[in-house]
């Protein structure tokens, strides 16, 4: 069994171990780092963090049975502001037409820009790689747990969601465009430079050319990753397309992977999801979905059936005690129909309610 859960001072050392396995800059190596990062998140699931700039939620996912971290995610409330920019290649194509040889190309470029008007952005999804392509699709579950979260606290949250998606990197984790661009320009490895910039943003401002560039004078090996994400984030890609996010013409200026953006409150999972009080543990369960409970043990959700009985809800036994919930406690639920989609319950409902007609003819 898996719960997923916010991430606890004691879970360091699992997540150093896991930091190793991945690469990703939302999983720092550094012990330092990633104990800030704990601690923002545990002030951010408690409510004493009141201004949106510092609020960064962190999911860990744990096999129950071996209790191990397996995997984690994180959703940040607003990632800039005024003087705190977003930092982003603007990609456009030029078109270029020559009347006298009656040809002519189209050149893709890339400008530095940014953005201070302030989006939440999900991010940091990690699987440990043994636990991929697992039968309960754990990474989903570390997905659609944090739409949840938004959906049953969206005052916390923007109108506009991003995600950014990793470039592909070499097998050992550089990124060429970065070797080929970035490098030229600011004299940091492209993990160097990432790193820094997770502390300031000022040094590419003020070394990077603010001009358009064409790509076209790059090396193929680098100008065929803008945009472009490795494999290992193709599932992560499909996936946010079926929630109704879109592919911007923003990339990463380190690795060129692409930003993608949706609205809050039209991605389904977010407009689904519901509370309902907890009226005890239930004989069956007529929906599907994922539920969640704030309580005594923190934040904690898990894939399980539940039953909608009035104004309330009942889980079977088994899911409250693994959440920690107490009779009356509020339960986040989202349900999902046969093709994983998450469905507004009054459509389930109706959907039930048909099978039992069909079943009693």
């Amino acid at each position: 069994m898996f719960i997923i859960r916010q991430a606890v001072n004691e879970d360091m050392p699992q997540l150093l171990k896991l930091s190793r396995l991945v690469h990703s800059f939302n999983l720092p190596q550094d012990k330092d780092s990633l104990a800030a990062k704990i601690d923002r998140s545990q002030r951010a699931f408690s409510g004493e963090v009141k201004d949106a700039k510092g609020r960064e939620f962190v999911f860990v996912l744990e096999d129950i049975e071996s209790r191990t971290v397996v995997g984690t995610s994180a959703v940040y409330s607003q990632i800039s502001w005024a003087g705190h920019p977003h930092l982003f290649f603007k990609v456009r194509k030029r078109e270029h037409y020559s009347r006298d040889l009656g040809t002519g190309q189209v050149h893709v470029t890339i400008q530095l820009d940014s953005d201070e008007t302030g989006p939440s952005e999900i991010g940091g999804l990690i699987l440990a790689p043994g636990y991929r392509g697992h039968p309960q699709k754990l990474g989903s579950l570390l997905s659609y747990v944090r739409f949840q979260f938004i959906g049953l606290h969206r005052i916390w949250f923007q109108p506009r969601i991003l995600a950014e998606l990793m470039g592909a990197l070499t097998p050992d984790s550089h990124s060429s465009l970065w070797d080929y661009l970035g490098r030229r320009f600011i004299n940091l490895s492209y993990t160097e430079a990432d790193t820094f910039n997770q502390r300031s943003k000022e040094f590419i401002l003020k070394l990077f050319p603010s001009v358009e560039i064409y790509i076209s004078l790059l090396p193929p090996e680098a100008r065929q990753l803008v945009g472009k994400v490795g494999d290992e984030t193709l599932p992560a890609l499909k996936m946010l397309e079926k929630l109704g996010f879109s592919v911007q013409d923003h990339v990463d200026p380190f690795d060129g992977g692409p930003y993608l953006h949706a609205s809050r409150d039209e991605i389904p999972i977010v407009k689904y999801s519901i509370e309902r009080p907890l009226a005890g543990s239930g004989k069956g369960a007529t929906h599907m979905g994922v539920v969640s409970c704030s309580g005594e043990f923190g934040f904690r959700a898990m894939r399980s059936g539940f039953e909608i009985v009035g104004a309330s809800v009942r889980l079977p036994s088994k899911t409250i005690a693994t959440l920690g919930a107490q009779t009356g406690a509020k339960i986040g639920i989202t349900a999902f129909n046969a093709g994983g989609n998450a469905i507004a319950l009054e459509r389930a409902a109706s959907s039930v309610s048909k099978k039992g007609r069909g079943s009693r003819r």
